[in-house]
Formats: structure tokens, sequence, C-alpha cells
């Protein structure tokens, strides 16, 4: 090795190494104790624990409370990432016409998302009351009575996902009017001259160019949904219809059954499906883009 090679060597080194030791030390030592707590039964606050294997992962696949977690999160991923694409998708189309006050527009969409879940879910617990909030007195006025968001478990469910979404399709909004910016318009005004309607432009030609950005946010909102907490904790703080996976890890450990092996088995089979998503997505979706 040339000495200019062991000195760009060193200052690697010198740089790399506190991050590396920084990300074993917060991520990947965690990560595999988690792995560790989860094959114990051990009651959280105890000093003691006892070794069960995978008795953890056999109660989750064979009670109906873990099934029913898995039901609830497959839902709920697929509802809030599909729905706020396609809303934000719809949205970008508006945005990129050129009207006076746009601007505005563009900021005022964007706004929720950066909005603490926690306040986001608060200000929607009053639009949701079914005596005195906003939602109740519209249908009270269409002659109709409000549903019990709070006490119905499906209704709790439609209830997280409406506000998830409304919180959320701003971000897709944004990122999709971006690479509708991106399109060359050369290619669109050439379908133009030749003919094709703007229906027939979008499916035909702007869709099909916007994959890399459908693939981006796919992948993001996916991450994002299956970790959603806060507002699902601020809004049904007993996780009755709303217990999706990561809710229900953290019901299991501090909800008042204390149960933390329990709680790590939970988290483990989370990052599992995380992991597995994003490889799958990768792999085989990735494949349908195009990136010219």
């Amino acid at each position: 090795m040339s000495r200019r090679a062991r000195r760009d060597a060193l200052v690697f080194l010198a740089f790399a190494t506190p991050n590396l030791v920084l990300i074993a030390m917060f991520t990947y030592r965690p990560l595999i104790l988690n792995i560790q707590y989860s094959m114990l039964d051990w009651t959280l606050g105890s000093r003691s624990a006892s070794f069960i294997g995978l008795g953890n992962y056999l109660e989750f696949f064979t009670s109906d409370e873990g099934l029913e977690s898995l039901r609830i999160t497959a839902i709920f991923t697929l509802l809030t990432v599909g729905g706020a694409m396609v809303l934000g998708l719809l949205i970008a189309l508006a945005l990129n016409i050129d009207i006076p006050g746009r601007t505005v527009a563009r900021s005022a969409v964007f706004a929720p998302y950066v909005l603490s879940g926690v306040g986001v879910g608060l200000v929607w617990l009053f639009i949701f009351d079914p005596n005195f909030g906003v939602l109740a007195w519209i249908l009270r006025q269409l002659g109709l009575g409000s549903p019990q968001w709070f006490l119905d478990p499906d209704m709790s469910l439609v209830m997280v996902i409406v506000v998830y979404v409304w919180k959320n399709l701003g971000y897709c909004a944004i990122v999709y009017l971006g690479g509708l910016q991106s399109l060359s318009q050369d290619v669109m005004q050439a379908a133009q001259i030749d003919g094709a309607g703007a229906v027939r432009r979008f499916f035909s030609i702007a869709l099909p160019l916007l994959s890399p950005t459908t693939f981006f946010l796919l992948i993001t909102t996916t991450l994002n949904s299956l970790q959603a907490f806060d507002l699902l904790r601020i809004m049904t703080p007993t996780g009755r219809g709303t217990n999706t996976m990561i809710f229900e890890s953290y019901l299991q450990a501090f909800g008042g059954y204390s149960r933390a092996g329990y709680s790590a088995t939970i988290s483990v089979l989370l990052f599992v499906i995380l992991l597995v998503m994003t490889v799958a997505q990768i792999l085989f979706v990735e494949k349908k883009v195009h990136y010219s």
C-alpha cells in the first residue's frame, strides 16, 4: 500500500469510526438486545426473567389478539399509503396548474405534515366528538346521527385512517409536484400535437414517467405508516380497534400488562416485516420503474 493510500485510509477511519461506533451502540446493540428480550418471559421492572425460546412468537401467531393486531396493521397501512398517494397525486395535478395563489395553496397543503401528531390528534378529537364536534353538528344539519367514533372499534380505525391520510397527503402532493415539474414538456407537447387528450397524456406519458417518484413514495410512506404511533396513541389511548403492531407493542409493555418480553417479540416481528417489505419493493417493484 502506497503512502498516499495509507493516509487516505487513516483519514477515512478518523471520520467514519465515531459514526460507526455510535450506530453500533444506539442502533444495532438495542436491536440485538431486543431479539434477546423477545425470548424471555419478563415482566417490566422485574430483576428476573425466564428463557422461553420461541414461546412469545408462538403466542403472537396463535392468539386472537396477535392476529387481530396483524389485521389492523395491514388495513391501516394499505389504506393510509393508498389514500395519501392517490389524493396527493390529484392535489399535485391541481397545484401544477398556473393559477394565482398556488404558492399559498402549496404551503397550506404541506403544513399538516410538519405539525405535531399529538397536536393534530387533539384538534381532530374535537372535530370527531359525537356530541359537540363539528362533524356531529354537520351530520345533525343533514338529519343524520354521529357514528360512535370512540366506542365502535371499526369506526375508531376509520377515524385514525382519515386523520393520518389528511396529515400526510401534503408530503405526497409536494413530492409528486416536484416529479410533475421535472417532466419533459417537449414530450407532452409532441403528444398533444399528435392528438392525445389530457387523460391519455396523463395515463400514457406522465404516470409512467412518474414511476421513480411513485416508487420512492411507496417505500417511505409504507415505512412511516407501519411506524405510526403518536396519532393513534392520542386519539385512541386504549388501542381498541386501532392496535397496530407498534401500538400493541407499547400497550403490552406500558399499557398495564408490563410484558416486556412479549412487547419485544412484537417489535422484532415488525422489524422483520419492514425489512422484508423494503427488500421486496426494491427487488420486484423497482423493475417496473422507468428512470429515463
